[in-house]
């Protein structure tokens, strides 16, 4: 059993294909709704009509290969990846931090030339690998509450203070990778309570740390009262206009300059407007078929760990899905979250692309009995 787990590459009994076609049509569909929401934008500036497209598809498909690779692999290799992968992430955001570009009064972003990343993309997925492989190893001491909180503050506190010092809203998709995955290990109503408490903490504590968050708070209860609210009126505009069906892809009108920067966080006002309804419902109907595979993958994985790892990477997706659908409609504060796979973003896609590449490889190692029917 030993010698099977540590080879580089494996053979399964199963494969998630249904996983697999869900993911590639999401991606298929950002690249497309990528196109429709830039390409008037980057007429204006670069003079024809798919500047964006062709930067977002050559990250895409480095994506996909790399997720097949991935696929493939033995996932308990990571166990030895971790370590390395987790210091290249401080590294990265003491970096982005000293040296990042700023934008909206916060560093995300470091950037060579034209090309840049985002070192919160990495932090997800470093995040992810850590929590599964430290509960795994202190999984009895975890069931001791106070060594849990010790734990919890030891291991994820710091990347989440980290990266809350600049990018609020991926610090709480981080809090509830690590909350998710503790509490899907050790089950309580402490640890649920607690969870819950801190988060709430967590979220007043960084509101306090820059003016512009709570300017945020004014946007959200009131978008005409201060200019900075046009983006959101905008993206109300853009999702009532579209009724049922929409106005036909391709013939939005609020992506023509009134959405700043639409096939970015706000792309999913423009398929509203696009698409209508019915389009959104289709949007949520394939995460949610992507949440549920996970959810089937994560209950027949082999091991506590692989199942972690599965659980961390559907929190991820369906938390910052939930996040970005809020802020379009303004059901929450404004702030910068992408729709996985749909928003233009090349460390976005890359990234989410090889979660679900592990997500995948721990699929291959399911062994199905006679009655098992996934």
């Amino acid at each position: 059993m030993e010698r099977r787990k540590r080879r580089l590459f494996v053979r399964g009994e199963y494969f998630d294909y249904t996983l697999l076609l869900v993911v590639l049509f999401l991606v298929a569909f950002g690249l497309v709704m990528v196109y429709s929401t830039s390409s008037y934008k980057s007429i204006l500036i670069h003079e024809y009509p798919y500047y964006w497209l062709i930067r977002q598809a050559a990250f895409a498909l480095g994506g996909v290969v790399g997720m097949l690779i991935v696929s493939r692999m033995d996932y308990h290799i990571w166990k030895t990846w971790t370590i390395p992968l987790w210091f290249s992430m401080w590294i990265l955001q003491v970096l982005v931090m000293a040296f990042g570009k700023e934008v909206n009064g916060s560093r995300r972003w470091l950037g060579v030339g034209s090309l840049t990343i985002q070192p919160s993309e990495v932090a997800k997925l470093s995040l992810i690998l850590v929590m599964a492989h430290c509960i795994v190893a202190y999984l009895p001491k975890l069931r001791q509450f106070k060594f849990l909180i010790l734990f919890f503050l030891v291991v994820a506190g710091p990347v989440i203070v980290l990266v809350g010092a600049e990018n609020m809203s991926t610090s709480m998709i981080l809090f509830m990778i690590a909350g998710v995955m503790i509490f899907v290990a050790v089950p309580g109503y402490k640890q649920f309570l607690s969870i819950i408490g801190a988060g709430g903490a967590l979220v007043l504590i960084l509101l306090k740390t820059q003016a512009y968050r709570m300017e945020r708070i004014q946007i959200w209860r009131d978008p005409t009262s201060t200019p900075k609210g046009y983006q959101t009126l905008q993206a109300l505009y853009a999702i009532g206009s579209g009724g049922i069906f929409g106005k036909g892809l391709g013939q939005s009108m609020q992506k023509m300059g009134f959405i700043p920067e639409a096939y970015n966080d706000m792309i999913f006002s423009v398929v509203c407007e696009e698409l209508g309804l019915f389009g959104a419902l289709c949007v949520i109907t394939l995460v949610l078929i992507l949440v549920y595979r996970c959810v089937i993958i994560a209950y027949h994985a082999p091991d506590l760990y692989g199942s972690l790892i599965v659980i961390g990477a559907m929190t991820h997706i369906s938390v910052q899905v939930l996040m970005n659908m809020a802020v379009v409609t303004n059901t929450m504060p404004p702030t910068g979250i992408p729709l996985p796979f749909i928003s233009y973003g090349g460390t976005s896609i890359v990234f989410l692309l090889l979660e679900i590449g592990i997500v995948l490889s721990i699929s291959r190692q399911i062994r199905l009995s006679k009655q098992e029917n996934l």
